[in-house]
């Protein structure tokens, strides 16, 4: 038992003395002010982390709002008959509901827009469309479709786009 008390006392006391050193009187004065400064210069000394080069290195990204985007916009408004389940503008998608036609209540379409790029031109977009057939309720099959709703969907987005960024550069020479 005293060589238990004794090693509980030296462990104790080695554990209460090494801690003695570690505190380091600081010069508020040199101290940087503000939190990002004070994260900055934590990082730099090593005592932080750094998400620097995480996100695809050191490249400069420029945020641009839906609003602008006239390609985006053209999307909304061409597709504004249909249901849309997604609506993704970071993502750079759209995925509308399944649509029934007023013909068949047993075949719906389901249109997908996939943004490729700012600009507008028809390599800046993909537009996917999937056809439902349903036999019963339960007995359905899904096909992606190649038709002329896709092509359409397509060049009418595409004119709209057009139409909206001649707009926009009128409004601003006003």
């Amino acid at each position: 038992m005293p060589n238990k008390r004794i090693f509980i006392f030296l462990l104790s006391l080695f554990l209460i003395l090494n801690s003695c050193g570690i505190y380091k009187k600081v010069d508020q004065r040199e101290m940087p002010t503000g939190a990002v400064a004070k994260a900055k210069k934590n990082v730099e000394e090593g005592r932080g982390i750094s998400l620097k080069g995480l996100a695809g290195g050191n490249k400069k990204t420029t945020f641009q709002f839906s609003t602008s985007n006239p390609l985006w916009r053209a999307s909304l408004e061409v597709l504004d008959f249909i249901p849309l389940s997604t609506v993704d503008y970071a993502g750079g998608m759209i995925i509308s509901d399944w649509y029934f036609g007023e013909a068949s209540q047993n075949d719906s379409i389901k249109v997908t827009v996939r943004f490729l790029n700012n600009e507008i031109s028809s390599n800046s977009l993909d537009v996917i469309v999937h056809q439902k057939i349903c036999k019963t309720q339960i007995n359905c099959k899904i096909n992606k479709i190649d038709s002329k709703i896709k092509e359409e969907l397509k060049i009418s987005i595409l004119k709209k786009a057009a139409l909206i960024q001649k707009q926009d550069k009128k409004k601003k020479k006003k």
